[in-house]
C-alpha cells in the first residue's frame, strides 16, 4: 500500500523526513569544511616562551612539531612542541657552545655549531646524548656559526674565518670522516671584512649541488660549490643585507634574518640563484633581535637572541627569551 502525501506537499511523511536529513547533512559538511582552522583543533601559538636566562641562537624543526634551540652559553639542548609551546632541556653539556643548527630525519640527529670551541657537535634528538663531537677549526679566532645538512655532507660556516668545513656522511647521514676545510674563494675572497663576522647562514638546494651563504659584515649573498668552496656573487641590483644571520631557503624564495633590524629581509631568486630582487620584509612587534629561523608549512620561527640585553657568552639569568612564528611571504 503507497504512502499518503502529506497536505501541498506531494510527498509522504517518510521521503519528506529523508530530504530533512540529507540536507542537514549537507549543512553539517559545509560547515566543517568551511570553518576556520583555530575553530578544528588548537592553533599554533605566534609566542613560544623560553626558559629565562636560556641565551638562545640557533632553532631547528625536527620530526612532526618538534623544534630545537640551545643555550649559547653552555652548549644545552632545549626541545619544545611547536603547537603546544611545551618543551624542557634534553642534555646538560655544560662547556660547550650552541649557535645555528640542523635535524636530520635519517638518523634522527641534531646538527650544532660550536662557535669559538671551533667544533660542531651531532646529538641524539630524542635522548639530547651525544652521537659526535668533530674538531672543525684549528687555530683561532674561530667562530663555527651555522650548519646546513645535505645527503652527502654536513657544511659548517665559521665567522672569524673565509671556509667551510665540510663532514663526509654515510648512508644514515652520519659522520664518515673527518672534516675537510674548504677556502671560499671567487668573489668571496674579495669581500672578507678583518674583524668582523662574515659568513654567516648557510642552507642548501634540495639537491645539494648548491650552497648558499650570507657575509654578515657586507650584507652580500653568495652561491658557493660544495665541492671546490668557490663563491659567486648573487646580484641583488645593488641592494645589500647588512646584519645578515640565519637564512632559509625556500624553494627560489630566500629568508634572511637581519638581526639588530629585527627584520627577515625576502629575496625572491632567480631559477638559477644568480640574481634576485629583495622584496618586503617580514617584521614583527615581537621580534626582540632574531638570530635565526627555521621553517614549518607556511611559517617562519625566528628566535630572539636579544643580544642588546644578553650578549653571547654572558648570563642573562632574569632575562626572557621567545621564539616568534610569523607567516610566510
Amino acid at each position: 500500500m503507497g504512502a499518503t502525501p502529506l497536505p501541498g506537499s506531494g510527498l509522504s511523511e517518510g521521503n519528506l523526513m529523508r530530504r530533512v536529513i540529507v540536507l542537514l547533512t549537507v549543512v553539517v559538511l559545509t560547515m566543517a569544511v568551511v570553518a576556520p582552522a583555530g575553530a578544528r583543533g588548537p592553533s599554533f601559538p605566534d609566542v613560544i616562551d623560553l626558559p629565562d636566562g636560556i641565551t638562545p641562537e640557533g632553532i631547528a624543526v625536527g620530526s612532526g612539531t618538534e623544534f630545537f634551540t640551545g643555550n649559547l652559553r653552555t652548549g644545552s639542548i632545549y626541545k619544545g612542541d611547536l603547537r603546544t609551546g611545551v618543551g624542557g632541556f634534553i642534555n646538560d653539556v655544560d662547556g660547550r657552545f650552541a649557535l645555528g643548527m640542523k635535524h636530520d630525519p635519517r638518523s634522527d640527529v641534531l646538527w650544532v655549531a660550536g662557535a669559538f670551541s671551533g667544533q660542531g657537535y651531532v646529538y641524539d634528538a630524542d635522548t639530547g646524548e651525544t652521537v659526535a663531537v668533530l674538531q672543525l677549526a684549528t687555530g683561532q679566532p674561530t667562530a663555527v656559526n651555522d650548519v646546513v645538512v645535505t645527503r652527502t655532507a654536513a657544511f659548517f660556516t665559521d665567522s672569524f674565518q673565509p671556509v667551510l668545513y665540510k663532514v663526509p656522511l654515510n648512508s644514515r647521514g652520519l659522520p664518515a670522516g673527518p672534516a675537510v676545510t674548504l677556502p671560499l674563494i671567487g668573489d668571496f675572497d674579495f669581500d672578507v671584512t678583518p674583524g668582523a663576522f662574515n659568513g654567516n647562514g648557510i642552507d642548501a638546494t634540495p639537491n645539494g649541488k648548491t650552497l648558499v651563504l650570507v657575509n654578515t659584515a657586507t650584507g652580500k649573498l653568495y652561491t658557493v660549490d660544495p665541492d671546490t668552496g668557490f663563491a659567486t656573487d648573487i646580484d641583488l641590483a645593488g641592494d645589500t643585507l647588512p646584519n645578515g644571520d640565519g637564512i632559509v631557503l625556500d624553494g627560489k624564495t630566500l629568508y634572511v634574518v637581519q638581526n639588530f633590524f629585527n627584520r627577515i629581509a625576502v629575496v625572491h631568486l632567480t631559477p638559477d640563484l644568480s640574481s634576485g630582487a629583495v622584496g618586503t620584509p617580514i617584521e614583527s612587534s615581537q621580534f626582540r633581535i632574531p638570530t635565526t629561523a627555521a621553517e614549518f608549512g607556511s611559517a617562519l620561527y625566528a628566535v630572539n637572541a636579544r643580544f642588546d640585553v644578553a650578549p653571547p657568552g654572558q648570563p642573562a639569568p632574569n632575562v626572557e627569551f621567545e621564539v616568534v612564528r610569523v607567516a610566510k611571504r
